[in-house]
């Protein structure tokens, strides 16, 4: 756990002086906005980088919060917290992964985003594949709490409804990771937005309805 907290830290700090090491090397006016169709909206001062460090920031923060909270439901061991700081990390990473994709943009005063060679909906949603994945198979070993997990009025009914829904929700998050991954090796822009927005659609009604139809049995 320790150095899972380590790699937490490491993950919600490191943007933020990255990001004042670059300020030296980018130009004054920079991207600060991109349209629906990848090109430049609006240009903005250099400095407006710094937002983006300050917000993952204060996301990583309220993790810590979230973890806290879901250890304090647990009466034993540490799994809750474990899966809280989990899904931290792998945010982070989104966070730090967007952070050097738009500081790269930044520098090249990139206006046309379809010119990158990586596709940044591809980026974010392969770590979210990944994270799904990851957390899929840490689902079932987590105690009832009010903070995370597959929680819905009907999974939350008692014990037995409780872990039979984490278990398919495992399983589910894990399918519907993998085959996020997959469309994003084909898939770019928009449309890979829409697809993965889409499986993750199906994945919450299917998730839902199972404890609906389990908790109508126990």
């Amino acid at each position: 756990m320790e150095k899972q907290r380590r790699i937490f830290y490491i993950l919600m700090f490191l943007p933020l002086p990255v990001t004042l090491i670059s300020l030296v090397f980018l130009p004054d006016q920079i991207p600060a906005h991109y349209g629906s169709d990848n090109q430049v909206t609006r240009w903005g001062s250099k400095y407006e980088t710094l937002i983006f460090p300050v917000v993952t920031i204060i996301f990583g923060l309220f993790m810590l919060e979230i973890s806290k909270f879901s250890a304090n439901q647990e009466k034993a061991g540490e799994d809750n917290e474990k899966v809280s700081i989990t899904a931290g990390i792998f945010s982070l990473l989104i966070f730090n992964a967007m952070t050097g994709y738009f500081l790269y943009t930044d520098f090249n005063k990139i206006e046309d985003l379809s010119s990158v060679p990586i596709d940044i909906y591809q980026l974010i949603f392969v770590l979210l594949g990944i994270f799904m994945i990851v957390i899929g198979n840490m689902m079932p070993k987590l105690q009832m709490n009010s903070a995370i997990g597959l929680r819905t009025h009907w999974s939350m009914k008692n014990e037995i409804t409780w872990e039979k829904s984490q278990r398919f929700g495992g399983i589910s998050y894990i399918i519907g990771g993998a085959v996020i991954v997959v469309i994003c090796f084909f898939v770019r822009g928009m449309y890979c937005f829409l697809a993965a927005a889409a499986v993750i659609a199906v994945l919450l009604a299917v998730d839902v309805f199972y404890t609906y139809k389990i908790a109508q049995r126990c």
